[in-house]
């Protein structure tokens, strides 16, 4: 039980570590977002990527040991969780310190990426609201109002205002 125990803190450890540097390309991320610098944007997204690997390999171990430690304590898997062990540890107070530490360290990260990332979807939505409002405004400026000219027949010229044709004319 206690090499279990040692191996879910390394491996909560690990975890923690990975989400910390997640956490400062996330905070890196802000910046890029505002200056609308894509190829940095991309170079981070594909480091955060392989942050997310590590952390799933990680995240898989830790479900494993975690199952193995319910298996030893006769415990559904399901309800056992990590505020549950520590309160178990009570005759072990490094473990359980070590444990609540790594927990807590946890946390912190993991609340701050969430702090960050909402923010980032904020400054991408309104990135992309912008765009959008660029697009339209050039559509509408390419489909100016139609004047009122009217050949000898009566029929309608076509001509829009404000609106100069710069098409080939192959003919010259």
């Amino acid at each position: 039980m206690a090499s279990l125990m040692e191996n879910l803190i390394e491996i909560l450890g690990q975890e923690s570590s990975e989400y910390e540097g997640l956490l400062e390309l996330s905070q890196k991320k802000t910046p890029i977002i505002v200056s609308g610098d894509l190829e940095e944007l991309q170079k981070i997204t594909d480091d955060e990527q392989e942050v997310v690997s590590r952390i799933n390999r990680l995240e898989k171990k830790r479900m494993e040991v975690t199952a193995d430690i319910a298996n030893v304590l006769n415990k559904d898997v399901e309800n056992l969780k990590l505020v549950n062990l520590i309160e178990m540890l009570a005759g072990r107070p490094k473990e359980q310190a070590q444990l609540a530490e790594t927990h807590d360290r946890l946390q912190t990260s993991v609340r701050g990426l969430q702090r960050i990332n909402e923010q980032n979807r904020e400054l991408l939505t309104n990135a992309l609201e912008m765009v959008e409002f660029e697009m339209n405004l050039i559509h509408a400026s390419k489909a100016a109002p139609a004047t009122a000219n009217y050949t000898k027949t009566a029929y309608n010229t076509g001509d829009t205002m404000g609106v100069v044709s710069r098409e080939f004319d192959a003919k010259q």
